[in-house]
């Protein structure tokens, strides 16, 4: 009886932190896409160049994120779940105002860093200088705001991340219209200032969220203080021993976080010049084609995997907290529910994305086939990206750093090896099917791994993956077709009837993989009881 309650509780636990980080998370990208229309507008002609610089500075400050965060709000909640677990609140606390001090310095030395860094990480470029060092201020304040989430997310407690999340992107949205359209359209100024103040907006939003989660923290630190009195107190930590723990902690979480990252700065600092070794275009040809797949479709497709990345949060505490507990039974259900609600979502979401791909593109950046193909083949690495980040937050969670860092060592050596024959018979398309190609020997080492030590039901998850994959093709196969037939009567050419096409598909995809799903059962194997209830009250 008490294992099955534990069972339930567990589940609950994923699907509600899921459900509040999905939320936060979604609306975030959501909110980080819709921008891009009126911005991408208002930079006129130079919009790719534009894009084209944005994503390269963002890559490195992506990257200076991490390192200045050095994965210790991953290992802050890790900790203090594992703490929590043991009945030892004190030490959680203790252990995250250590960590909140860590944050400080390890914020300016980084932001020291990167600002007198930034001509040589330009690739000696003069207009990216300026735009990677406005960043700077954002990564002085942001690891403050990352340990704040890893606080919450320790007590497994979604909700102020996610509203955090969504409040920083809408002040940062709102800096970056402002700006843009200050500079372009009033003052008809330079597109690189334009970026710059862009840029710039990442500090402003880093601002209001920890405005927002220090109210959260005092709001929740008077439920907390009676947990800590109450406390087992046996675990006696020193200062110094905690702080190792948590720099033991943050390593692998350094290594590992930056995974995606490191596959993006391979094409950053490698497109351009393996592609000028075999073609003779101009510069600024080849910008643009970088531009397509590494900010147009990448924004897009983060929508998506966003989704998995809201369920690999969640799934760090919980399967720590298990494994604190030796609880074996538990992480091998925690294993199966995160990877069959992965699935369960994320599968149809990529395909309904691939089939939409032409007036999507053409919603956001105006009709390019072209880029309308980047976003069709980037739907489907969505589905790569995902699972990679799902596996590596498994890993994590269980005490497997090594593992996992051994498997990314694996997948990069794969990307590098492969970089320039993808690229050289693929043009575009190459940096994308090199990354697939090193993300799926991750994946693949991962999965194999976890059914050998840890024995999850492989023949559950099996025969719902085949379920989940059938259902999506079939809802692939109708998004695809209502595109078609739409597009008789709707222009995918225009943005105002491509938007309407894209709606009419989307209600034909949803409609069709909700009934498949609902009727056969997938969805309340799934997603557990909630589903029963909404089944039973619409019959």
């Amino acid at each position: 009886m008490a294992k099955n309650k534990s069972q339930t509780n567990s589940q609950a636990q994923l699907l509600k932190g899921s459900a509040w980080m999905t939320i936060g998370s979604i609306l975030s990208r959501i909110l980080g896409a819709i921008y891009i229309i009126p911005w991408y507008a208002w930079m006129g002609k130079y919009g790719n160049l534009a894009n084209s610089l944005t994503a390269k500075s963002y890559n490195i400050y992506s990257m200076f994120i991490i390192i200045s965060t050095a994965g210790i709000p991953g290992a802050i909640a890790k900790q203090i779940a594992k703490y929590n677990a043991l009945n030892e609140y004190g030490v959680g606390r203790k252990l995250f105002r250590h960590g909140l001090a860590l944050m400080g310095v390890f914020g300016i030395i980084s932001a020291a860093c990167m600002y007198f860094l930034a001509l040589p990480l330009s690739g000696f470029n003069p207009q990216e200088v300026p735009v990677i060092r406005c960043l700077a201020l954002a990564v002085l304040i942001i690891p403050i705001l990352s340990i704040l989430r890893g606080y919450f997310q320790g007590f497994n407690d979604m909700m102020p991340s996610a509203i955090s999340q969504f409040v920083e992107q809408l002040a940062r949205v709102i800096w970056m219209l402002l700006t843009a359209y200050v500079i372009m359209r009033v003052q008809h100024g330079n597109y690189v200032d334009a970026v710059t103040q862009s840029n710039l907006a990442a500090a402003i939003g880093a601002v209001f969220g920890i405005g927002l989660l220090v109210i959260f923290y005092l709001r929740q630190k008077r439920t907390v203080d009676p947990l800590i009195a109450q406390s087992n107190n046996q675990v006696q930590v020193s200062t110094n021993s905690l702080l190792f723990e948590i720099i033991q902690q943050s390593i692998p979480f350094i290594i590992i976080d930056s995974g995606i990252n490191i596959f993006q700065l391979v094409d950053q600092y490698t497109f351009h010049p393996m592609i000028a070794s075999f073609m003779h275009v101009p510069y600024d040809a080849i910008e643009i084609w970088y531009a397509l797949f590494g900010l147009n479709a990448n924004k897009l497709i983060m929508i998506v995997v966003s989704l998995s990345t809201a369920m690999a949060v969640t799934a760090i505490p919980l399967l720590s907290g298990a494994h604190a507990r030796r609880d074996y039974r538990d992480i091998s259900r925690q294993i199966g529910n995160t990877l069959e609600l992965f699935l369960f979502v994320l599968l149809p979401a990529s395909l309904g994305m691939a089939a939409i791909s032409d007036p999507l593109y053409t919603i956001f950046y105006g009709y390019d086939r072209l880029g309308a193909h980047v976003l069709y083949l980037s739907s489907f690495t969505a589905i790569s990206l995902g699972m990679f980040t799902v596996l590596m937050a498994i890993l994590q969670g269980l005490d497997e750093n090594m593992y996992a860092i051994r498997y990314l060592i694996f997948g990069l050596v794969i990307k590098a090896i492969v970089q320039y024959p993808m690229i050289r018979l693929f043009k575009v398309y190459g940096p994308l099917l090199a990354t697939n190609l090193g993300l799926l020997t991750v994946i693949a080492m991962s999965l194999k791994h976890l059914s050998v030590k840890y024995r999850w039901r492989v023949d559950r998850i099996m025969r719902r993956f085949i379920g989940i994959a059938s259902f999506s093709i079939v809802m692939f196969a109708a998004v695809f077709v209502a595109v078609k037939l739409g597009g008789l009567f709707l222009s995918p050419y225009q943005r105002l009837s491509a938007m309407l096409l894209s709606g009419l598909a989307v209600a034909v995809g949803v409609l069709v993989y909700g009934v498949l799903s609902l009727k056969t059962g997938l969805a309340e194997n799934i997603l557990g009881s909630r589903v029963t209830r909404i089944m039973q009250k619409f019959r």
